[in-house]
């Protein structure tokens, strides 16, 4: 069997969430497969190694892909995909060989309206709208880079950044939220002349910014930067503007029209 991105599609169009597992053939290279798995939806998460598991998975990290195959599994790798767990690696069949395997399963994610504030919420509230992104995209996995040298990144841009930008890219690491926004792992500074830094962009080449006016960085506005050089400003901070795009249908810049469940995709390992 040959791998490529259109086999993989075929071998999941052949699964059913909850009951959708395929032993693979005994040539065919697992490691390839989770490779080019790892190309669609980021860094996997192990489950199995050498026949153990995890001690640490449970429902919110994958342990549905392991019901199929008891204790055969060798070894795991899994994805949260929107409503889906996907994994692959290799596993014993019932005569006891061990093959590569494919397998899915139903995924329980945050019902997003639910982490969207009420409208008659106390707008003096203080909303922790970091801790909601992580419930939308039901982001389960460790920091990935947790020892950002803010320090240096801030001298060499010669200004503090905002917290909430810094703890997304502590959190979420390399990669974008529904495989669509792309998340800077330091702002660009190329619209500089125009007082705004860059955070994150699109494939649409929508340019996600502040406009970096005032002491207390906390306090910029998000601007955003259209593909037909546009401005528009929007009053909050760059973890509330992800929110809301995510989930809000009626916002400007929605993404809530094209996916009806949120995730963050991951490119890379933590560094």
């Amino acid at each position: 069997m040959e791998l490529t991105h259109t086999t993989v599609n075929d071998l999941l169009a052949q699964l059913v969430p909850g009951d959708g597992y395929l032993y693979l053939p005994s040539d065919l290279n697992p490691q390839a497969l989770t490779d080019l798995l790892a190309d669609r939806y980021g860094a996997p998460r192990t489950l199995v190694l050498d026949g153990f598991t995890d001690p640490t998975v449970d429902d919110s990290r994958g342990a549905a892909l392991l019901v199929p195959f008891e204790d055969r599994a060798v070894k795991i790798r899994a994805w949260a995909y929107g409503d889906q767990w996907v994994g692959t690696g290799t596993a014993r069949d019932a005569e006891g060989v061990e093959r590569p395997v494919l397998v899915v399963a139903r995924r329980e994610v945050p019902e997003p309206l639910a982490v969207v504030p009420d409208e008659d919420e106390d707008e003096d509230e203080d909303v922790d709208w970091m801790e909601r992104l992580i419930r939308i995209t039901g982001w389960t996995q460790p920091a990935q880079r947790p020892d950002v040298h803010w320090a240096e990144v801030e001298s060499r841009l010669g200004t503090v950044l905002p917290s909430d930008y810094k703890r997304m890219v502590e959190t979420f690491g390399v990669g974008s939220f529904d495989g669509y926004l792309d998340l800077n792992q330091e702002p660009w500074t190329h619209l500089r002349e125009d007082r705004l830094l860059i955070w994150a962009g699109t494939e649409h080449e929508d340019l996600y910014c502040w406009r970096a006016d005032g002491d207390d960085p906390d306090r910029w506005p998000v601007v955003v930067r259209s593909c037909d050089g546009e401005d528009v400003a929007f009053d909050c901070q760059a973890a509330e503007f992800v929110c809301r795009i995510l989930i809000d249908p009626h916002h400007r810049f929605t993404m809530a029209r094209y996916f009806d469940t949120h995730w963050f995709m991951n490119y890379r390992t933590s560094d």
